[in-house]
């Protein structure tokens, strides 16, 4: 596999040296195609998706498929604009002379996705590739066998194929194109495989973007709208693909004398969504596979765990299904809130004073995502400048990533790097410095010898001095020829 691997990647430079890919006609072109692909593949996308996840159809159009399109459509409306130098200031001391940031692409890329989203998060950030106007190989995740062999029939298709490549295998392939050298990695997934990405990313010095996870808090005040503020949890937990997302609630931190009315409205709202028996609802998205439900079943079967399922907790290993599920106070020293959950299980923190959640979000890992439920403009304020997460929303759960002209990424353990609109592109491209002189404005003073006169002139120039600026452009002090 490593021969064959080296051998793509071969291929693929040798496109993208010809000059191929940078075009702005060739970039639209794909785009327009991965346009007209999701268009007319809709029903073979959402069927694909609901046999790796039994992803809902409206789930799968709603948070894949529009999105997937929409940023298709939004980095074709920006791309001419994007790929334009950007003019900046010339300093005076270049005189004359003109500064532009170019962005170039950085030449062949590899791409490796999730298997929760797995078609947008393997779409997205090859929209970005391509706008950026870099050769692109895909490694969807063998997690989500059907979406991965679904791109691996359509893209050749639609797309470009000297160009745009699509591999698919587990471990073995995916170990074998991170022995090659490329020139962006861009990985999604969690921080143990961030890891080895990173470390064989660093022995060709090759950049890389990492889009992780982790514990995402969600602190909700007393002074709420209580019934709309759960409805959005809920459905930023349990219709994100059954929390197996990676800006799902993780956990949420309310005071002791309001967890009361907040697991009851819970309840209430867990039984409008899903009905008596969620289990059973076709609304609820299935655990990806046997070995990450038994990850999450394992959670909850900790003694220390089971006592404080305040809600839910029913299981289908047949269907690899688990309810929405609630917990009150779980001790913190148990692997529920020491990891990430990455399924239905929502733990809520208690403690005295609203304000204190802020030092227990502060004392963990920087998440992905922080979310914020109250009325309180001082705690809204203190939030956003003491929390330090990828992004933060107040009032609601994971619409942040639904804007375009937001960034969309981790910090810290969270992840490095951003994209979703033009950050996309950004992501992919390098910003090359230009600077284009002409042949007047000679400064004799910047040559050698540096005589005491040259030095006064010089030093005068570097602080500012108008008069400094004069002499040089007058070319003193004179010099023979």
């Amino acid at each position: 596999m490593a021969v064959e691997a080296a051998t793509l990647l071969q291929g693929l430079r040798a496109s993208f040296r010809s000059g191929r890919t940078r075009p702005a006609e060739w970039r639209a072109a794909q785009l327009k195609s991965l346009v007209r692909m999701i268009e007319e593949k809709e029903d073979d996308i959402s069927n694909a998706l609901h046999t790796d996840l039994a992803k809902p159809r409206m789930e799968s159009y709603l948070h894949e498929i529009s999105l997937a399109k929409g940023a298709c459509i939004f980095a074709l409306k920006g791309l001419k604009n994007w790929m334009k130098p950007d003019k900046v200031p010339a300093a005076i001391t270049t005189f004359p002379s003109t500064a532009t940031i170019v962005p170039e692409p950085l030449g062949v890329v590899l791409i490796i996705s999730a298997w929760n989203y797995p078609f947008l998060l393997s779409i997205e950030p090859v929209i970005g590739a391509i706008a950026a106007g870099n050769a692109v190989v895909l490694k969807p995740s063998e997690i989500a066998p059907a979406t991965s062999s679904l791109f691996a029939k359509l893209l050749p298709e639609y797309v470009d194929g000297s160009c745009i490549k699509v591999v698919e295998g587990g471990i073995n392939e995916t170990t074998s194109l991170l022995e090659q050298k490329w020139d962006k990695i861009f990985y999604t997934g969690n921080g143990y495989v961030a890891r080895i990405v990173m470390a064989a990313a660093a022995k060709h010095l090759t950049p890389v973007a990492l889009e992780l996870g982790g514990k995402c808090p969600v602190i909700v005040d007393s002074n709420v709208d209580l019934h709309v503020a759960v409805k959005r949890i809920a459905v930023g937990k349990w219709g994100c693909n059954n929390g197996q997302a990676c800006i799902a609630p993780d956990y949420i931190i309310t005071t002791k004398a309001f967890v009361t009315e907040l697991v009851d409205s819970l309840k209430r709202v867990l039984v409008r969504f899903y009905g008596e028996d969620p289990l059973q609802s076709e609304d609820l998205s299935r655990i990806v596979n046997a070995n990450h439900f038994n990850r999450v079943i394992k959670l909850i079967e900790d003694k220390k765990v089971a006592d404080k399922i305040v809600l839910g907790g029913q299981i289908d290993e047949k269907q690899l299904k688990i309810a929405p599920t609630v917990l009150v106070d779980v001790p913190l020293d148990t692997q529920l809130m020491i990891g990430e959950i990455f399924g239905p299980l929502l733990p809520i923190v208690t403690v005295e004073k609203i304000e204190e959640s802020i030092d227990y979000i502060n004392a963990g890992t920087k998440p992905l995502a922080a979310y914020l439920f109250t009325k309180n403009k001082k705690l809204q304020e203190d939030f956003i400048a003491n929390v330090s997460a990828g992004g933060m929303l107040v009032n609601d759960v994971a619409l942040h990533l639904t804007n375009p002209h937001l960034p969309f990424g981790g910090v810290g353990d969270s992840g490095i790097g951003s994209y979703h609109g033009k950050f996309s592109f950004d992501c992919f491209s390098h910003k090359k410095a230009v600077l284009v002189r002409g042949f007047g404005g000679e400064a004799n003073a910047r040559y050698p010898p540096y005589t005491v006169e040259k030095q006064k002139i010089l030093r005068g120039l570097i602080n500012g001095s108008f008069f400094a600026l004069i002499l040089a452009l007058l070319g003193f002090p004179r010099e023979k020829r």
